[in-house]
């Protein structure tokens, strides 16, 4: 009974020593989410205002402007976001099944509709996954999907300088007619206690899209100045002229799209580490508690079996 009684003080030291471990992370990723999540919330406003107005601008000149282009799909760039750890919960793993889903028929995402009329994809689509985060990485040379690059060193409150890179070469493969189609696959923050796993067309710039983005954006993360007000199209001075004006703006529309899916991404993946990191916490206290009472039980049998020793011993000698 005394070796049961030690092998339960250790475990219990090991569960406390871990417990100590996943509090500590608890606290490191809530401290993070905080910057994080204030940092999408806050960039919600300028995202949804700069959809908005492409909205309009969209519906001009659409034919002469590269990013507005649209065409049958014969090849896609996914850009999939993902993070660098793990140790958050389902994170990694909701969008990693979404994806999955999605590149079993990627026809379904690379249809296009052109002038009111549905195209399907040519049947030898081929897509290429572009990465942003190690566990991406690892997931699309898994599934033996064609990663053709990998970003991992992103900051965990990534800015418009993180993305650069990223938004410059999905632009200048869409222009150059390397790809027909681009689809970002992220994250998207609702609250600490959910998050979403979204798959969105970036490229060609769609209204559909932009229109079913700015709905899903919450109301009430949105910052409204009383002075600031929509403008119709009609009510802009193009300089000079639309097509100029669409294809210089265009491309910071899609810089912001890609930000703020990394922005949301950042938020949900802290999220969901604290998350994980607090049930763990909790999980260790529950396990300490019980180990605390299977000792005390071990400990207290092991009295009673010395006391019933020593009656017995001296019953036989009387």
């Amino acid at each position: 009974m005394a070796v049961n009684t030690k092998a339960i003080k250790r475990r219990i030291k090991s569960v406390t020593s871990t417990k100590k471990i996943t509090k500590a992370m608890e606290l490191v990723a809530a401290s993070k989410m905080r910057k994080s999540v204030d940092t999408a919330l806050r960039t919600r406003t300028y995202a949804k205002l700069a959809w908005e107005i492409l909205v309009d601008l969209s519906k001009t000149e659409k034919s002469d402007v590269a990013l507005l282009d649209q065409r049958p799909v014969k090849k896609m760039l996914l850009i999939l976001i993902t993070s660098n750890r793990g140790l958050c919960g389902s994170f990694n793993a909701n969008i990693m099944k979404k994806t999955a889903a999605q590149m079993k028929q990627p026809q379904n995402i690379a249809r296009q509709i052109i002038d009111g009329k549905t195209f399907e994809a040519d049947k030898d689509m081929v897509v290429d996954v572009l990465g942003i985060g190690k566990k991406g990485a690892e997931f699309s040379k898994k599934m033996g999907y064609n990663l053709i690059a990998s970003y991992t060193d992103l900051s965990d409150n990534p800015g418009l300088s993180d993305i650069l890179p990223i938004s410059k070469q999905a632009i200048e493969d869409y222009t150059n007619k390397n790809y027909d189609k681009v689809v970002i696959a992220y994250t998207d923050f609702k609250s600490a206690l959910n998050q979403v796993a979204k798959l969105r067309q970036v490229l060609p710039v769609s209204e559909l899209d932009i229109e079913q983005m700015i709905e899903e954006i919450g109301e009430e993360d949105i910052q409204k100045p009383e002075k600031l007000k929509s403008e119709k199209v009609s009510d802009y001075l193009f300089e000079p002229d639309k097509k100029d004006v669409l294809e210089t703006i265009l491309p910071r529309l899609v810089e912001t799209q890609i930000l703020q899916a990394a922005l949301e991404s950042s938020a949900s993946e802290h999220s969901a580490r604290m998350m994980a990191m607090r049930s763990a916490s909790d999980a260790a206290t529950d396990m300490i508690n019980d180990l605390n009472l299977n000792f005390n039980k071990a400990r207290q049998a092991g009295i009673t079996q010395e006391i019933a020793e020593i009656a017995g011993g001296a019953a036989a000698l009387d």
